[in-house]
């Protein structure tokens, strides 16, 4: 089965999107199941993870609900305050229900760079591995120096760095992106998700512009640690779903078939649902 690792969903009027104004366009809109379900049955993609585009815990249980109603979201991404006195009891009481299979702080959107180093976080991560949740690392390149370190810190927790750490194709850097990625991806238990990348490129990004980066990723973590994503809807700014699917596409073409089968939904499932959470 193929899976979208993932995908988002945001109702506006909930008023919890402070990133979402009209300025962002053709995303300013309600963005539901219904509006996805038909890509989804047209590229034969059978389940998505769905992740959480607000730091509110009323978004997570929006999400969570929306996911009971929606048979192919295998599972949720969601929020919590990782600096809350009281993070571990939250962790512990969201995490009853089995559609929760990761969380994850929205680090692109903080100044300090280092605050993936926060002693404060330690209690919120150590429930997250008792409750065998994933870390999805939403992180740009200048976060990975910290990042090393955090994975080294919390040798249980399973990681998935979102979007291949955003690098900056529009500016064709690569150098210290790609080094500090293959130094994190030493540690076995760190995948990555082959997703968001038309989205840093230029307005006018062309395939040979953002294949390179896609074999990048594929040389980091090979094909047993990639995890296809759409970044549906943001996905739509840069050329849409199907657009990115025939990129990536081209990207595995020359993977063995049970390797692009592994990038495209095993590997997904292996890490979000193999620990009887989500809805296989």
């Amino acid at each position: 089965m193929h899976i979208d690792a993932h995908q988002h969903f945001w109702r506006i009027d909930r008023g919890d999107y402070g990133w979402l104004t009209p300025a962002q366009g053709a995303l300013y809109r309600d963005f539901l199941p219904a509006d996805l379900a038909p890509t989804l049955a047209r590229l034969d993609i059978g389940k998505t993870i769905l992740v959480q585009a607000a730091p509110t815990l009323a978004e997570t249980a929006f999400l969570l609900a929306l996911a009971e109603t929606t048979p192919f979201v295998a599972g949720v991404i969601g929020w919590i305050d990782f600096t809350a006195a009281d993070a571990h009891e939250t962790i512990s009481l969201m995490a009853a229900n089995p559609r929760l299979v990761g969380l994850r702080p929205m680090v692109q959107d903080f100044d300090d760079p280092n605050w993936l180093l926060r002693l404060d976080l330690v209690p919120a991560i150590k429930s997250m591995v008792s409750h065998r949740l994933v870390f999805d690392a939403l992180v740009r390149p200048q976060h990975l120096n910290a990042l090393r370190t955090f994975v080294d810190r919390f040798p249980d927790l399973a990681v998935v760095v979102d979007h291949g750490a955003k690098p900056e194709i529009r500016h064709a850097v690569h150098a210290s992106w790609q080094s500090d990625l293959r130094a994190i991806a030493a540690h076995s238990r760190v995948s990555c998700k082959l997703s968001g990348l038309i989205a840093e490129a230029a307005a006018d990004w062309r395939p040979e512009q953002v294949l390179p980066y896609c074999d990048r990723l594929l040389q980091i973590f090979g094909p047993d640690r990639l995890l296809w994503g759409s970044d549906w809807p943001v996905v739509n700014l840069a050329g849409g779903y199907d657009v990115w699917r025939m990129l990536t596409a081209q990207a595995l073409q020359d993977l063995k078939p049970a390797e692009r089968a592994a990038i495209l939904g095993g590997n997904a499932r292996r890490v979000y649902l193999s620990h009887g959470r989500g809805i296989a």
